[in-house]
């Protein structure tokens, strides 16, 4: 790092289960703690109206808070399943179904009985070399059993009643309405980071769903500015850099990720927030392709690595044709928040 660039002055805080950053304006928390016991489950999976994820952080948060306008921003686990659809899934929900479950279905020994399948009931069943025609499958409550989620974040309702940050689309020709991620991958010292798992799923053994909250402040260089369309280039005191990522992947079906980045530059005046959000999926085996090992599955199991398929593939596949879902979230979109 550069002489040039100063350490501001912060106050860290750490306790088993929490870390927390007081700097310039802003008290920032992150909390981890384990898996939601049975009673949290109970009283959230009450409160969604449909099963929760295998492993569910219901206490896990991150929450930032600007002293001067009183500005709160918070991701939870709450807020992030109830961005999951919940009822009959319609066009632009990007619904997912597992090709092989008929398969499945017909592949069990000639019975009678009800049970789970794929979060389907299971009123009676035949086998395969039966005259009966095989049983309908009724879901037993509708909503979306991938978790697909494009939550971005929310304002706590204990938030002030007027928010003092208003979202404008940003000047995509305006450097100043990007995030710097060349400057972000500098090897600076950091001043704050954490993880925060919010939830994770298996699908019943048809894949992957999670969705993971990362936070970075650190020294980094970028026009400190806001309110001009050109700036010099200058070290700032420092920034926040926020990334929360849901990761699907259903085996044989399809590869899906929404990206949510935050980005704030403690010197920009006035106070200025960057808002990205993405949305990319494509076909199983168009990612499969991409494995730098044939006979090696396990790049197909790391969120970094499809992130970096998805994204590398052209626009026009990753973005508007997809997995042929229909998904009304594979775009771009760039927010500029000012705090008042």
């Amino acid at each position: 790092m550069s002489a040039a660039v100063a350490v501001p002055e912060h106050k860290l805080q750490e306790s088993p289960n929490s870390r927390s950053i007081e700097i310039n304006d802003w008290f920032i928390t992150a909390s981890t703690n384990p898996i939601s016991n049975a009673s949290e489950c109970d009283s959230l999976h009450a409160s969604l109206g449909f099963p929760l994820p295998e492993m569910t952080f219901g206490r896990n948060t991150l929450t930032l808070e600007h002293h001067q306008s009183g500005w709160k921003y918070s991701f939870t686990t709450d807020a992030a399943l109830r961005a999951v659809k919940n009822g009959v899934l319609q066009q632009g929900d990007g619904g997912v179904k597992v090709g092989y479950a008929d398969k499945w279905l017909q592949s069990r020994y000639p019975t009678y009985f009800s049970c789970r399948v794929y979060r389907f009931t299971i009123r009676h069943r035949t086998g395969p070399s039966s005259n009966l025609p095989m049983p309908v499958t009724v879901p037993t409550k509708s909503y979306d059993w991938t978790y697909t989620t494009a939550y971005t974040g929310h304002e706590p309702l204990d938030a002030p009643s007027q928010s003092p940050i208003t979202w404008t689309p940003a000047d995509l020709d305006n450097p100043l309405h990007s995030i710097p991620l060349a400057e972000l991958t500098r090897p600076d010292p950091i001043l704050f980071y954490a993880e925060i798992p919010l939830f994770e799923d298996e699908l019943h053994d048809n894949g992957s769903s999670n969705l993971l909250v990362r936070i970075v402040s650190l020294p980094c260089a970028f026009p400190i500015d806001s309110t001009k369309r050109l700036a010099p280039q200058r070290v700032m005191p420092s920034c926040i850099f926020i990334l929360a990522r849901f990761t699907l992947r259903v085996d044989n079906v399809l590869f899906r990720t929404h990206d949510t980045r935050i980005y704030h530059s403690f010197a920009s005046q006035p106070p200025a927030i960057i808002r990205e959000t993405n949305g990319w999926e494509a076909p199983y085996d168009r990612v499969k392709r991409q494995l730098p090992r044939r006979d090696d599955l396990t790049p197909l199991t790391d969120p970094t690595f499809i992130a970096k398929v998805l994204t590398g593939l052209p626009t026009e596949a990753s973005q508007r044709e997809g997995a042929n879902t229909g998904w009304r979230e594979l775009r771009r979109k760039v927010e500029i928040g000012v705090l008042n």
